[in-house]
């Protein structure tokens, strides 16, 4: 069972998520928060898997809380589920350590297929959503890559994360093992200062690393 809590402003936003979840039988809402701060104390109190975190908040918005729980809680995973398509709040979410973004008219199948996977620890954002990610390449870059020295492996495995690529598959496609993979990850985590794929990814786009 996959205990899940919901951060949003929006009554009927809240309801509308309640009675979707309710229609897993493992997925189970132990609690809502209409802030960051009351999703900051409800997470202590019920130590959810996962957290459907809206970005714009009063009192304490999303963004300030994803940070808090990433270093108070970091074993609770956070989607960003918001209204607002915005390319910078994006990438600024998934640095701040959340595991995956999805827009509040996302289909039933993709939100249900985003809290398993960020349950599961891995990352997965829908294709679109991807894709503007990694046309922030082309974007002019204001943080230099001199600091960071990943190796051609290590580009490769971060090239195929963000296709939203398993280990097991990266693992098959260069003849390696899992493993190796998972070093090869956390090898990149030390490197860029993260410790999740989807803040790698953010991070590598903002360091002009991501290859295309």
């Amino acid at each position: 069972m996959i205990k899940i809590l919901i951060a949003d402003d929006h009554l009927l936003i809240r309801q509308g998520l309640r009675l979707v979840l309710d229609t897993e039988p493992d997925l189970e809402l132990v609690g809502e928060a209409s802030d960051g701060s009351e999703a900051l104390r409800l997470c202590k109190k019920l130590k959810p898997d996962v957290v459907l975190m809206d970005l714009r908040m009063p009192t304490m918005d999303g963004l300030t809380a994803i940070e808090r729980l990433r270093v108070e809680q970091p074993e609770i995973a956070v989607v960003i589920l918001t209204t607002f398509n915005e390319d910078d709040l994006m990438l600024r979410g998934l640095q701040a350590g959340a595991r995956g973004y999805l827009l509040k008219d996302t289909d039933r199948s993709t939100l249900f297929d985003t809290i398993r996977a960020a349950a599961r620890g891995e990352t997965l954002l829908k294709p679109e959503i991807m894709a503007r990610v990694l046309s922030q390449a082309n974007a002019p870059k204001t943080v230099s890559s001199e600091s960071v020295n990943l190796t051609e492996r290590e580009l490769d495995v971060l090239a195929m994360v963000a296709r939203g690529e398993r280990s097991k598959e990266i693992a098959i496609q260069l003849g390696i093992s899992e493993r190796t993979v998972k070093a090869h990850l956390a090898s990149i985590y030390g490197k860029l200062g993260v410790d999740s794929r989807a803040a790698a990814i953010a991070v590598a786009l903002e360091k002009g690393l991501m290859r295309k």
